[in-house]
């Protein structure tokens, strides 16, 4: 199975969670904080659940699925201890067109959740089509080792010098060569040399 590897912009997207366990919990919490606009829907609910929908962070519906539910959705998220009522939210997700999570589900699943390594604005995500989330991971314990936290602060300043490198009147030539230089491995080792707190080598005129 091919998947298509890309990055979503869920802020203020309706995304609709169904079920009020934990593991549906986990989820919200994801969604949340990529901006989406969640909605919770489950007779029960964990205390977490119920104490976001009562700070208006989310909305919780406390009643059981039905289809209409996904209308407008941009996703949905089936985490219920019900293999019926997961497929019942899949196939109303594929009628809709809305992308379908069914948790521990490869088979009912439009997309996967990968493991992340987030290191400020910087994320690396593994996923394993679902075949292992073991191995997933495992990687992602690796990379988090690889690429430490001082890689979030040094991504701002690389972010900072880049948008001064655009504002400026260079030749293409040359800012491709800038763009190069900040983002490589020697730059990131003089940050770290440096620390955050000193400024960087103003960006040179163009020749």
């Amino acid at each position: 199975m091919d998947l298509f590897p890309m990055m979503v912009k869920l802020d203020s997207r309706r995304c609709i969670v169904v079920g009020g366990g934990e593991v549906a919990a986990s989820k919200t919490g994801m969604l949340l904080g990529c901006g989406a606009q969640v909605v919770v829907i489950a007779p029960c609910a964990t205390e977490s659940i119920q104490a976001l929908a009562r700070q208006a962070k989310l909305k919780w519906t406390a009643r059981d699925f039905v289809a209409a539910d996904l209308n407008g959705a941009f996703l949905v998220v089936a985490a219920t201890n019900s293999p019926a009522v997961n497929e019942e939210v899949f196939r109303a997700g594929r009628a809709r067109g809305v992308l379908c999570n069914v948790v521990d589900d490869p088979e009912h699943c439009d997309f996967f959740y990968p493991a992340v390594v987030r290191r400020g604005a910087l994320q690396i995500a593994i996923s394993t089509a679902g075949y292992s989330p073991a191995l997933a991971h495992r990687l992602r314990i690796e990379l988090e080792q690889q690429f430490g936290p001082e890689y979030g602060a040094w991504l701002e300043e690389v972010g900072q010098r880049r948008r001064e490198i655009m504002a400026r009147d260079l030749s293409e030539v040359h800012r491709r060569e800038l763009l190069e230089r900040i983002a490589s491995r020697e730059s990131y080792e003089n940050f770290v040399r440096r620390g955050s707190g000193e400024k960087a080598d103003p960006v040179p005129a163009d020749r």
